[in-house]
């Protein structure tokens, strides 16, 4: 009797111990998994970030080429003066005096030829004048309206502090009429625009454009 229970615990000792084993090398395994899956989640949420930023930079690159692709490719110009048809009219970008006045079919026989620089770059909102022989006009430089930075850089003559010598440096601007801007200034006061000079004895529509780009009133 005693023989048989010996056995059987000696049996239960190696189930016992097989049993530990087994946890053991379980646990050994769960150790060494967890810590590999780990390292992978890492790999994983780069991937969906990289994909993520991605989709959001095409909507950028198409947006910046849809400005560009929005840029003006024409302007509008104002022609006036000696041409056979004054108006407005559509140009390219790129077009020059020359191609303005030809659209509006050329000088007239009373046109100045040196009242206007043909080979001067257009800009949008440009206006561009044509004097008569009788006018006696050099090049007008202020026949084509500059640009905002062409305005920046410029000397302009001011009208309100401006004495008769300054505003004799403007083209066509001579002693009397100097003197009619002076005296136009103090009886009225200070000019609030350059439109204003239309006011002065002497000083009409055409003159008034081809002085516009030398003055300011600020």
């Amino acid at each position: 009797m005693k023989e048989n229970m010996m056995a059987k615990w000696q049996e239960y000792k190696v189930w016992i111990s097989l049993g530990v084993m087994g946890l053991l090398i379980g646990s050994g395994l769960l150790l060494v998994y967890q810590p590999a899956q780990a390292e992978q989640v890492p790999d994983v949420l780069t991937l969906a970030s990289t994909k993520a930023s991605s989709k959001d930079e095409v909507p950028i690159a198409e947006k910046a080429s849809d400005k560009v692709e929005s840029k003006p490719q024409t302007i509008m110009v104002d022609v006036k003066g000696a041409v056979e048809q004054a108006g407005l009219y559509e140009l390219s970008a790129t077009s020059r005096v020359a191609d303005a006045i030809d659209l509006a079919g050329g000088l007239t026989e009373q046109a100045d030829p040196k009242s206007i620089n043909l080979a001067q770059k257009l800009v949008d909102e440009a206006v561009v004048y044509v004097a008569t022989k009788e006018e006696a006009i050099s090049v007008v430089a202020a026949s084509v309206a500059p640009s905002t930075s062409d305005k920046e850089t410029a000397d302009l003559v001011n009208l309100n502090t401006a004495d008769a010598s300054q505003l004799q440096t403007i083209s066509g601007i001579g002693a009397k009429r100097a003197q009619d801007i002076i005296a136009y200034r103090e009886a009225n006061g200070p000019f609030k625009t350059v439109d204003d000079l239309n006011q002065v004895s002497g000083i009409g529509d055409k003159t008034l454009e081809n002085l516009r780009s030398y003055v300011t009133v600020d």
